[in-house]
């Protein structure tokens, strides 16, 4: 068990990695208002791969590189790609509050995939909690409102994806540092959005939106710092409750700088997705992860 000191120091690294990375997310959607999604993340990635570069470098782990190469560090990354590139293109589209909701429902999903793949056993408590978080996201997704569209079903499978993404980390050998698996993941992710970026026509990079990318790839780098350090050391049951303040954030910049309020049926829904999944997380602390086959393997 953690210490109160080390908890403390933990909550306070994960607030601080939610606020950058809600800013990062802010810097993206004005972006987003001009270049489309695969160049708006094509050049976030760049900017972000010399941040990683210099990251690797500073903690004199560029001999463990090659460790890139490793199937479960690839398959994370090429995961993390497509969420990315997904969370990118519906965030040109919806309330940031909104999307921030739907993907903050991949902690369920992860539970989810889990029983499904019998890597846990999910009792009925738990069972129930995630149903009701399913039913969160349906208020905020809302199929066959006006506000119900393509943006929406693609945000779900960035969720999805997520969910898939932190499996695979949880499998990943604590032989690899995080520097280098957050270094191919940001590599991967620009080569995807180059890829998707032949779809779509793009525009001069000498304008103001280049430079909120620049800042939200500083961010967003210093972000995965940020909640790495979060859990070295702490309380994962306890640490990870604090993940939902990124909707709060969410929230008021979404009303500062776009005048966005959520509506009864999606602040319903947050709350139902907020409630479901803190009451899962009491439910794993006090049922610990003795059925849990992948845990052991390490976090990155």
């Amino acid at each position: 068990m953690a210490s109160a000191a080390e908890n403390r120091r933990g909550i306070i690294f994960m607030l601080v990695a939610m606020s950058l990375f809600v800013v990062n997310d802010v810097f993206m959607k004005l972006s987003r208002e001009v270049y489309p999604a695969g160049q708006a993340i094509t050049i976030r990635a760049a900017f972000a791969v010399i941040v990683g570069l210099a990251l690797v470098f500073a903690a004199r782990e560029g001999d463990r590189l090659r460790l890139a190469l490793r199937p479960r560090v690839l398959q994370r990354g090429i995961l993390e790609a497509f969420s990315a590139l997904t969370f990118g293109w519906s965030l040109g589209l919806m309330p940031l509050a909104n999307l921030t909701a739907i993907n903050m429902a991949s902690p369920l999903l992860i539970v989810a995939l889990a029983a499904v793949l019998r890597i846990e056993q999910v009792g009925w408590r738990r069972a129930a909690a995630l149903t009701v978080g399913f039913i969160g996201v349906l208020f905020v997704v809302r199929p066959g409102a006006e506000s119900f569209n393509a943006a929406a079903i693609v945000a779900v499978i960035s969720a999805i994806l997520v969910a898939g993404r932190d499996l695979t980390t949880r499998t990943i050998g604590a032989e690899i540092p995080s520097t280098v698996v957050s270094l191919t993941t940001t590599v991967l992710v620009g080569l995807v959005a180059v890829a998707y970026g032949f779809t779509e026509t793009w525009l001069p990079v000498w304008r103001i939106q280049t430079v909120y990318i620049a800042v939200a790839a500083v961010l967003v780098t210093i972000g995965t710092f940020f909640i790495i350090s979060a859990f070295r050391r702490t309380d994962v049951g306890v640490i990870s409750q604090y993940r939902y303040a990124i909707i709060v954030f969410a929230t008021v910049l979404g009303y500062v700088v776009w005048g966005d309020v959520p509506d009864l049926f999606a602040a319903i829904g947050v709350a139902l997705i907020v409630g479901s999944g803190l009451y899962t997380m009491h439910r794993q602390r006090v049922r610990p992860d003795s059925n849990l086959k992948l845990t052991r393997k390490t976090a990155v």
